[in-house]
């Protein structure tokens, strides 16, 4: 199964491509996908679908799997946040993805093995589930590879 793990964001999404098959588990693309400040916030959406579009085109996942919305204590930058979602979803949706969504500790459960885990942690068990180069040092980049990873595990208990 190859899967789009997306962290999704306006300034920064996180971008994987993670495939499964009878060999093991392989990370096939990663990127942190930035958009320019100085663009109006319509433009930065724009830009954002743009590219979620390109990877599926390019890659072919089966699969989107998104980090559902937390919730911090800036509204304005969740709102924000969740109209970028909104058009990765929309995205995956019209190029017939199934789509999965998970929760920041479903995310930590299943790539750390604990609900609470920090950052790092995460970040430390990524690394040791699947080959992530060094060069790899983004939150966010790790956070959608992470998401993916989270979908292949979730998905072998449901199918």
């Amino acid at each position: 199964m190859r899967v789009l793990g997306i962290d999704p964001g306006f300034e920064r999404l996180g971008i994987a491509i993670i495939e499964e098959d009878a060999s093991g588990v392989a990370l096939i693309y990663s990127h942190c996908f930035k958009t320019a400040a100085d663009l109006p916030f319509n433009e930065r959406l724009m830009a954002v679908g743009d590219e979620v579009a390109r990877i599926i085109e390019k890659y072919h996942p089966e699969a989107l799997a998104i980090e559902t919305l937390f919730f911090n204590t800036n509204q304005k930058t969740a709102m924000m946040v969740s109209e970028s979602r909104g058009v990765v979803l929309y995205r995956a949706t019209r190029a017939g993805l199934t789509v999965y969504e998970y929760t920041p500790p479903q995310i930590k459960i299943a790539v750390a093995g604990y609900g609470k885990a920090d950052k790092k942690q995460v970040a430390f068990m990524t690394k040791k589930l699947v080959a992530v180069g060094d060069e790899i040092t983004s939150d966010d980049e790790i956070d959608a590879i992470a998401t993916g990873l989270t979908c292949l595990a979730s998905y072998k208990t449901i199918t």
